[in-house]
């Protein structure tokens, strides 16, 4: 074989590199046409349309539960001693029961010993009032002066004094041996006692306290802001710390707003013998009436960055993705309260899985469920 020029070898070199140039650029450029030729839709969605829904208005404020009127019963006589405690702390109590007994043998013979004072006072007077009238008989005979007269009648009169204020001593002492039995004032249930057999109480100690009635109430503290929007009469629901739900009704709102915390007090009748007990926290909500609300299904909000956004869907089905305000939830759905109109589509769930253009591939929802 004949040897090739060294002109030929370079020119044979130069065609190889050439040819496979033009291999390598047509391969590089077949690879980046071909995912712009056939994009892929990113996640196959439902649509749906907001609706509206007749939704209650409610309030929801925070209070303390406490008794409608707590009675404070006290002992009315004192240096007597207690000789017994006939209830405890949660009894019920009728109206007139015996709560406690003082011992009665001082008042008793303080008793006796008044109407023996009585006794000694009518005496008295019953011989002021026979001496009197024989000196009304001399008083024309010049036996007796007037002077003599007058002071016959006066001393009588004195008897018949001293015989009153010794009947109303007696009724005094008649009344400490009465107070010497506690009673309960009102129907209720006994909240605090202090009272202990054998104790020397004074006068005006406090013995025990009672909830007139077994009433409670939810002193709910509502802004000077929202005060006109309650009124009396309207339902309550108090969920006690307990999770315990009880039904109430506004019995009055506070005349004054508190000048510190800029609140009035809403004063809710409860029911007796619910979960609530006097002092407990509780959460309450108000209901004001009702309203139409735009609302979706909680599925097809979406939190990002602190926002909440939905995804509606273009013309040319692309993910737009949108940021809307919410207000009050209701089961699973949740109001709309701006950012978009009731004709919008928006993605029924799954956006959490979708970015802002993202393609869609739309799919009918079965039953036509909103």
């Amino acid at each position: 074989m004949r040897k090739l020029s060294r002109k030929s070898l370079i020119i044979l070199v130069l065609v190889l590199a050439v040819a496979a140039s033009a291999v390598w650029f047509s391969r590089s450029g077949s690879k980046q046409i071909t995912p712009a030729s056939a994009p892929k839709a990113a996640l196959a969605v439902n649509l749906i349309h907001p609706q509206y829904h007749d939704w209650p208005i409610r309030l929801v404020a925070n209070g303390n539960i406490a008794a409608w009127q707590e009675a404070v019963i006290g002992s009315e006589t004192g240096g007597i001693r207690l000789t017994s405690v006939d209830v405890n702390v949660g009894d019920r109590v009728k109206r007139g029961q015996v709560l406690a007994q003082f011992s009665t043998d001082t008042l008793q013979a303080d008793i006796d010993q008044q109407q023996a004072n009585i006794a000694e006072a009518e005496a008295n007077m019953t011989d002021a009032l026979a001496n009197a009238a024989r000196a009304r008989a001399l008083q024309g005979s010049g036996a007796l002066s007037a002077q003599q007269i007058d002071q016959y009648q006066t001393t009588a009169h004195t008897a018949q004094a001293r015989r009153d204020a010794a009947r109303a001593q007696l009724r005094t002492q008649q009344l400490r041996f009465k107070q010497a039995r506690i009673i309960a004032p009102d129907d209720g249930v006994i909240s605090s006692r202090s009272a202990t057999v054998g104790a020397v109480v004074p006068a005006g100690q406090e013995l025990f306290r009672l909830i007139r009635q077994n009433r409670l109430e939810w002193r709910a503290q509502v802004t000077s802001s929202e005060l006109a929007r309650v009124r009396p009469g309207q339902q309550v629901i108090v969920v006690t710390a307990s999770g315990a739900r009880v039904a109430g009704k506004v019995r009055m709102l506070a005349p004054t707003v508190d000048t510190a915390t800029r609140t009035a007090l809403g004063y809710v009748d409860l029911p007796t013998d619910s979960a609530a007990r006097a002092g407990m926290f509780a959460t309450g909500t108000f209901e004001l009436g009702k309203a139409q609300a735009l609302t979706l299904p909680q599925s097809a909000v979406v939190m990002r960055d602190g926002f909440d956004y939905v995804y509606r869907v273009s013309a040319d089905n692309h993910a737009l993705q949108t940021k809307v305000g919410v207000g009050r939830r209701i089961g699973d759905r949740v109001e709309i309260t701006d950012g978009i109109q009731p004709e919008a589509s928006v993605v029924a769930a799954g956006g959490g899985f979708l970015a802002d253009g993202d393609l869609l591939r739309v799919v009918p929802m079965a039953g036509n469920a909103q």
